[in-house]
């Protein structure tokens, strides 16, 4: 059987170098693909790799984000004499394999290098000096039967480029990932989208490495505009979710587009799902505070994905439990609109984590973002859970000094009840305990308040508007434009 397994190069776009490991493993997980590394250094974008078959190797493109192309090998070598020998041996050792491609009506050779410019003249030199293929077709640059490529690698640093390539790889092209996705799910054309609407390529991302199947029941307790959940669909998954936010759920909030004034009445997360062919996979979505939980024990999600708020453009916020001495006066016709406190990140993690213990189902998946600020950061301080294995942690680097990472846990054991969630869940670490939120509009490390952040923002309001009328300019009344814009949305 091993002599069998042929050997592979997977070409990566190198855009999210970080995930693309974790993404990798996710879909080998997912599809049970055999297979063995032939790369250590995982931050080329040529990787090469020997799967049993082409089936194998198709299964694999037919789902990977990451991935560019899949190539099969005929050659790698360091140098140009050794590249073009181990060429000559393959085409000689493999003459009855090749036969069908080598005898085809019309074929393309296509010469790509990495951190290196080529001339078309030196392009066409590189493929002459391979006028020893036993090619018999046309050339065909644009539906060629058969395509090979040709590929130079120069390193990664572009201010320090070799003299020589560091590898030379030739091979025919067997197919492309799944990247048209990207340009397919994009935000811009999206119907539905708000300010943390995350981006089609992390969506992604996230629902492979979920490891989304066909008929899965997927749950996103966060949902915002649901790119997450639009994802998940594409991919085969009956999707739910919820979010505290009501205006949100409801398509009711401010839009985020600039040239957009007023929400459209068709608006909604449905709508996205729609746009995409996804309808028929969408459960529901519910106005619910995720740290009052309300789903019943038995009820078991094959994976949970989601992007929790962080406090920057969308408030960390949960239902205000209190407690009120004096006699209850209202009636049961009284509009009950209940407050709302700041739901802390660290509260916020253990929930999520309590939650993907009970309710998702054995081997499911929780992925989700954890934000940090990089000076602070170590292994010690995400969080863990007794019946939760954490498999992925991969970082996007964001403004500044802040990042995130996506964290992917696999439920390994059933959840067995305890007496307390400190007996199951580590909290975040004492160097995140302080709130990112606070870190993030507090550079020099000085905290402030929320009640001292809003006057001081006020004091400053004021300050512009009787300098405005000092230089004769009449200000407007920004908070009757609010007002009069959030009555244009129900009427």
């Amino acid at each position: 059987m091993t002599k069998l397994w042929k050997k592979y190069i997977l070409w990566f776009a190198q855009e999210h170098v970080d995930f693309r490991v974790a993404e990798f493993e996710s879909l080998v997980k997912l599809f049970g693909l055999q297979f063995r590394n032939l790369s250590e250094h995982r931050l080329k974008p040529f990787w090469l790799v020997e799967f049993p078959n082409d089936e194998t190797a198709l299964q694999y493109a037919s789902r990977s984000i990451a991935l560019r192309s899949i190539i099969e090998l005929y050659s790698h070598a360091h140098t140009l004499t050794e590249f073009h020998r181990r060429l000559r041996a393959h085409v000689d050792l493999q003459q009855e394999p090749l036969k069908e491609c080598f005898k085809a009506d019309s074929f393309k050779i296509t010469v790509e290098t990495y951190n290196k410019h080529f001339s078309q003249q030196e392009k066409v030199e590189k493929i002459e000096t391979m006028d020893y293929l036993p090619i018999e077709g046309t050339v065909d640059l644009k539906k060629p039967q058969v395509e090979w490529w040709y590929l130079e690698f120069w390193g990664l640093d572009p201010t320090a480029v070799p003299e020589t390539p560091e590898d030379i790889l030739f091979g025919r092209m067997m197919a492309q990932g799944q990247r048209h996705l990207i340009k397919q799910l994009s935000l811009k054309q999206r119907k539905f989208i708000g300010n943390t609407s995350m981006d089609a390529q992390l969506s992604l991302l996230m629902a492979n490495q979920a490891m989304v199947r066909d008929g899965d029941l997927v749950f996103d307790p966060f949902v915002g505009t649901g790119s997450l959940l639009v994802s998940a669909a594409k991919f085969g998954g009956y999707v739910l979710g919820a979010d505290i936010d009501f205006m949100m759920v409801h398509a009711r909030c401010r839009p985020s587009r600039i040239t957009q004034k007023v929400r459209d009445k068709d608006e909604s997360i449905r709508a996205n799902l729609q746009q995409y062919g996804c309808a028929d996979r969408y459960m529901d979505v519910l106005v619910a505070d995720f740290s009052n939980p309300l789903w019943h024990r038995r009820i078991t999600f094959d994976s949970i994905i989601t992007d929790p708020p962080y406090g920057i453009r969308e408030a960390t916020e949960k239902v205000e439990n209190k407690f009120n001495p004096k006699e209850n006066t209202r009636t049961a016709a009284m509009a009950h609109y209940p407050s709302t406190s700041h739901y802390s990140l660290q509260h916020l993690y253990a929930d999520l984590l309590q939650f993907g213990a009970t309710h998702l189902k054995l081997g499911g998946r929780l992925v989700c973002w954890l934000p940090f600020h990089r000076e602070d950061y170590s292994e010690a301080m995400l969080p863990q859970h007794t019946h939760l294995r954490l498999v992925a942690n991969s970082e996007q680097q964001l403004t500044g000094n802040t990042a995130r990472r996506l964290l992917t846990y696999e439920k390994h054991m059933e959840y067995i009840e305890v007496t307390s969630s400190s007996d199951s869940v580590t909290q975040l670490a004492a160097s995140s305990a302080q709130e990112f939120r606070d870190r993030y509009f507090n550079a020099n490390g000085a905290l402030e308040s929320r009640q001292e952040r809003r006057m001081r923002k006020a004091a400053l309001r004021e300050q512009g508007r009787q300098e405005m009328e000092m230089r004769g300019k009449t200000p407007s009344d920004g908070r009757a434009k609010k007002c009069d814009l959030n009555k244009a949305r129900f009427n």
